[in-house]
């Protein structure tokens, strides 16, 4: 029996997993299933593609070979669909997006149904994750990401600017003070949001030229967004958060900006894919409507205002 195009697209999810569970979960069927028929293409490539024991999904190194040849049929298969679908002037077929969780619900959700509204052939499968990009294993056709791409060898396009601003409640300043230079930080509640496994105690001021940084403490920190926001709704400290997540809260004066004077480097969004591959006009599409209308989206504004 010969694998099919079906199986490849089954490893695919298999290796871009954390776990078989995960996996499970993203086909839609029970651990067992997905368990049953990996060990019977493993038998049929005799070969051992995945370690198994261990808490997270590790691929052996026949697996990393098979996932990597893989993804160049899959991209020919997907090259293949696209000329067809670009014939008949219609765009067709399934793409999968990454996102982080909070940009991800807010914003991102919103336009890929949209965007499928418009094009009833287009599928898209959507995953929100607090944890790094791992590009090499090809996770997604395109990524939405805030702030520097942790692969140079990414191709990317800003979607909307961004910059990441220190903010505090009106009744933490006033229990505490307002910080007047960056080193006060250091003696303030700093709430951290835990983001991409990075220097997430680190907070960065200045610009290319002149950067700073400081290295913040605090007795509260989350890997959620929302979550670490909230703490400063309610006057438990000082967040670093980015511009369009904490804006209408700026607006309403829920919260205030800390040492507004100084500058904050851009963290913009990108939309991000990788560098080797055909990319299918579905694609290319979805990123032009995400740059069209992510900007309007997070600024508040209805689309061409």
């Amino acid at each position: 029996m010969t694998t099919s195009i079906d199986d490849l697209r089954f490893f695919q999810v298999v290796a871009s997993s954390q776990t078989l569970t995960a996996a499970a979960r993203e086909l839609q069927c029970s651990l067992p299933v997905v368990s049953k028929r990996l060990s019977a293409l493993e038998r049929r490539l005799d070969a051992q593609l995945v370690h198994r024991g261990t808490r997270r999904l590790t691929l052996t190194s026949e697996g990393e070979l098979f996932a990597t040849r893989l993804e160049e049929i899959l991209d020919r298969v997907r090259e293949l669909e696209d000329v067809v679908g670009h014939r008949s002037g219609e765009l067709r077929g399934s793409i999968v997006v990454q996102a982080t969780l909070g940009l991800g619900r807010a914003h991102v959700a919103p336009l890929l149904g949209e965007f499928t509204a418009r094009h009833p052939r287009v599928s898209v499968r959507l995953r929100t994750s607090a944890l790094p990009l791992r590009p090499h294993r090809h996770e997604f056709d395109l990524a939405v990401h805030v702030g520097t791409p942790p692969d140079s060898s990414l191709r990317m396009r800003r979607l909307a600017k961004n910059r990441r601003v220190p903010c505090a409640a009106p009744s933490y300043v006033d229990r505490r003070g307002m910080p007047e230079r960056i080193e006060d930080l250091a003696g303030h509640d700093c709430i951290v949001l835990r983001e991409n496994e990075g220097g997430f105690a680190l907070w960065r001021f200045g610009d290319a030229r002149t950067p700073r940084q400081v290295r913040v403490r605090g007795r509260l920190s989350s890997n959620d967004g929302d979550t670490v926001t909230g703490w400063a709704l309610q006057g438990h400290g000082v967040i670093m958060r980015s511009e369009w997540q904490v804006r209408p809260h700026l607006e309403s004066g829920a919260l205030i900006r800390v040492l507004p004077g100084v500058p904050t480097p851009p963290a913009d969004i990108h939309a991000l894919r990788a560098d080797d591959t055909h990319v299918p006009r579905r694609v290319s599409e979805l990123i032009k409507y995400l740059a069209a209308r992510l900007p309007d989206r997070i600024a508040g504004r209805r689309y061409g205002e």
